[in-house]
């Protein structure tokens, strides 16, 4: 017996490497055009489950039926996508009494097209449109494909830009538990693009809305932000905004938020902004020292030295130490609010958004040639599209309930002012 079985375990062993020996020409051959393999199988899928359903409605052929109401129609060119292009096929036809009978099969082939997404996405990595062609897979010779030349691209890239660009400047934002908004502007020739990026309660970041202007104007300012607010952004709850120092911004902010919004202007801003008015020699010292009031845990320490520093400076350089004391409070909002380090510089400057400005200069950069704000606006709108995919949460997300609890003290102060306000006119 057992002799017996290692006979059989032999053999079954043997049996085994001559049948992988076999399969090791053909698994050359299928490696060497799988591709062309799988498409091949593919259309002839298609062409299975369509004519299946035809079968179904019109019954098997070659066979009299006296009750049947629908008959073959024979087939008409058409077309399907296929790897990021249309592809010629004959589409098989079913006639009634009324006329031609729709494939149900084949109606859910056709509805779902995904040709824009596919376009826009080679667009967003790189490839240039008369070069869409040669990024794409190689296809079976029997296969004629369409729509891969430079004006069809073009074409079907302005089409889904745009119907992009609408969804996301008429999306609704009222879902969104929004705790701050960064805004800053990206310039095309004689346009500028105001982005608004929002952080949640989580730490989650959205990009909530664009506005394109002729300049950073307060009108174009104000545009933006009171788009926001009919959106869903609520204005009637304590906001942090971060912004670069902009006049303009700063004034449209307190027109449409009021005193419910704490401004945070970038420190790294105001840093250039001095330096710029003081002689290259002395750089370095005003530098380390305006950094290092930045790093002070408490904002009254850390004005003291600000206000130490413009003194020193005042004689010499006066333009310097008028841009330290321009907007001192508000470069400081951060560190009045107390916070984790952490949290403190993710919201102390605008890097997030730069961040967010650098990707879509990375995208546009091809772009030699603008033709009006509507195309600057839909590149924009995919441009940040595409870097919204790869959003992390910002750095010190964990501590957001500190910040969250901040917010709320701070709309319970106001609020406490409007009840004693009232109560003195009441008295009055």
């Amino acid at each position: 017996m057992k002799k017996s079985a290692k006979k059989d375990e032999s053999n079954q062993g043997l049996a085994a490497t001559m049948f992988a020996q076999l399969m090791l020409p053909l698994a050359e051959i299928v490696r060497s055009d799988l591709r062309e393999l799988v498409v091949t199988l593919g259309m002839q899928a298609v062409h299975a489950m369509v004519e299946q359903e035809r079968t179904a409605i019109c019954g098997p052929r070659y066979r009299h039926n006296r009750g049947r109401r629908a008959t073959r129609g024979g087939s008409v060119p058409s077309e399907l996508t296929l790897g990021g292009r249309k592809v010629k096929v004959r589409r098989p036809r079913v006639t009634g009494a009324d006329g031609e009978i729709p494939l149900a099969t084949w109606q859910h082939l056709v509805s779902a097209d995904p040709l824009g997404d596919r376009m826009l996405e080679q667009m967003m990595i790189g490839v240039a449109t008369r070069k869409y062609a040669r990024s794409l897979e190689a296809l079976p010779p029997e296969l004629e494909e369409r729509s891969t030349t430079k004006s069809s691209v073009s074409r079907r890239f302005v089409e889904t830009t745009t119907r992009m660009m609408r969804e996301w400047m008429e999306r609704a934002l009222g879902d969104l538990d929004l705790k701050a908004i960064f805004i800053d502007g990206i310039y095309f020739c004689d346009h500028v693009i105001l982005i608004a990026l929002g952080v949640d309660a989580t730490g989650a970041k959205h990009v909530l809305g664009l506005w394109e202007g002729a300049t950073e104007n307060a009108p174009a300012c104000r545009a933006l932000l009171s788009n926001l607010t009919m959106r869903g952004v609520k204005s009637d709850r304590a906001m942090l905004f971060v912004i670069d120092g902009s006049g303009a911004l700063r004034a449209a902010i307190r027109d449409v938020f009021g005193s419910r919004a704490l401004v945070q202007r970038c420190q790294i801003h105001k840093l250039r902004n001095v330096l710029s008015h003081l002689p290259d020699k002395q750089h370095d010292i005003v530098r380390a020292a305006i950094r290092q009031a930045y790093k002070s845990a408490r904002k009254e320490t850390a004005k003291k030295q600000l206000e130490n520093l413009a003194r020193t400076i005042a004689k010499a350089h006066p333009s310097a130490a008028a841009s330290i004391r321009e907007g001192l409070d508000e470069t400081l909002t951060m560190l009045a609010l107390s916070l984790p380090n952490t949290l403190t510089r993710s919201f102390s400057t605008t890097n997030m958004i730069e961040c967010l400005n650098d990707r879509v200069r990375t995208s546009t950069r091809r772009v030699k040639r603008w033709r009006g704000g509507e195309m600057i606006l839909r590149w924009v709108t995919a441009s940040v599209n595409e870097a919204a995919r790869g959003f992390r949460r910002l750095k010190g997300h964990r501590d957001m309930p500190k910040l969250v609890a901040a917010l709320d003290a701070h709309d319970a102060r106001l609020d406490g002012r409007t009840k004693k306000a009232d109560a003195v006119k009441n008295v009055a």
